[in-house]
């Protein structure tokens, strides 16, 4: 385990405590300073240094300490993925993990005595996340971050919250969203619609990708750049909506290998039938995206993702433009472990099995046949 510890010049002094703590247990820290009580260290710098590599998964979790606990994490919470709450004693810490499933706890210098840090910080690394309705609200304030998703709470261990559903609420997607609704538009720009918000999507679908540091020679001089590092994509749209979803997202991501699932909805009985499945071969060594436009009842997109499982698929996340409850719930129960990402959220569906607003047939109108 890993743990990030920073702290503003109110919160030096305690700051040793918590690291004599922390080596006590056998934990690897990373000490993000202040290293002085010099008042010139603000406590942002700290808050963010820790924050951010609590929410890029460098660390299992954080420990941040100002003269109170609240300055730094007011800080910290303002970096996507993290859950800071001030934590006076055990008792909170324990209800802040189990319920809140905190992953950087902050002290305060002035408030909280060093001998008090053992059984406070013990608290909160030994208690378990409760899960459950508590996970569903993790989850919708991971919806609430547009810009990135939510990294999970300790657990003893890294162990990230999973069944994610990310809505996007950028303006440019939810522009582009309010347009393709529209049933007057022709084939030729729901296409180029559908299209344009699969590539727009496709920048926070992939945002976890590792990076790895090159070097580069610029017309001026040699210089460090960031490359991706090497991860292997795969993206596979359901037939046949999906396929209008898969040029947006090459284009940003050209060397991804592409396979391809065909289910129909039987119309009686609303269940996904399979009638094609094709996949790279090294499938399990790919982070994998299946496409598909509309999620409605979560039939087709859970039965495309069981396939792609049984061939040998392990991380798999799900695209959607638009999804209804019954779809994100019925994914989320058939693979707790599958994130899901889409452009909107709407109300429910007909007696048709259709989603409500929605945009109709997604096939339909992208190909032009009724």
């Amino acid at each position: 385990m890993k743990i990030a510890v920073g702290c503003d010049h109110a919160g030096f002094v305690l700051k040793s405590a918590v690291l004599d703590f922390l080596n006590g247990r056998g934990i690897e820290v990373v000490d993000c300073g202040a290293f002085t009580e010099d008042k010139s260290d603000d406590y942002p710098d700290a808050a963010f240094q820790v924050a951010r590599r609590v929410s890029e998964e460098e660390a299992d979790g954080g420990v941040l300490l100002c003269g109170t606990g609240a300055g730094v994490s007011i800080a910290a919470n303002k970096v996507s993925g993290v859950r800071a709450v001030p934590c006076p004693n055990a008792e909170m810490a324990r209800l802040a993990k189990a319920h809140n499933g905190i992953n950087v706890i902050t002290l305060g210098g002035r408030v909280i005595k060093p001998e008090q840090v053992p059984e406070i910080l013990g608290t909160w690394l030994d208690t378990p996340f409760e899960g459950g309705r508590h996970l569903q609200r993790l989850n919708k304030i991971a919806q609430a971050e547009h810009s990135t998703l939510c990294v999970g709470p300790l657990s003893g261990a890294r162990e990230p919250v999973k069944g994610r559903t990310v809505i996007f609420n950028h303006p440019l997607v939810q522009h582009k969203v309010g347009i393709i609704r529209d049933k007057s538009i022709s084939v030729k720009q729901f296409r180029e619609l559908l299209e344009e918000i699969a590539g727009l999507m496709v920048y926070e679908v992939t945002r976890s990708l590792p990076l790895t540091e090159i070097e580069v020679e610029t017309p001026i001089a040699k210089t460090k750049a960031r490359t991706l590092e090497g991860k292997k994509l795969a993206i596979v749209p359901v037939l046949r909506a999906g396929l209008g979803m898969v040029d947006g997202i090459l284009r940003l991501v050209p060397n991804a290998k592409v396979g391809h699932v065909g289910l129909y909805r039987d119309p009686e009985t609303l269940n996904p039938v399979e009638y094609y499945c094709k996949l790279p071969q090294d499938i399990e060594e790919r982070d994998i995206f299946v496409l598909d436009p509309m999620l409605a009842t979560g039939g087709s997109a859970s039965a495309a993702i069981s396939l792609i499982k049984k061939r040998g698929g392990k991380k798999v996340s799900l695209v959607c433009l638009i999804a209804a409850p019954e779809g994100i719930e019925r994914v989320h129960k058939d693979h707790p472990d599958v994130d899901i990402f889409i452009a909107a959220l709407d109300s429910h569906l007909n007696e048709h099995g259709y989603i409500v607003p929605g945009l109709g047939d997604a096939g339909d109108r992208l190909f032009g046949t009724k």
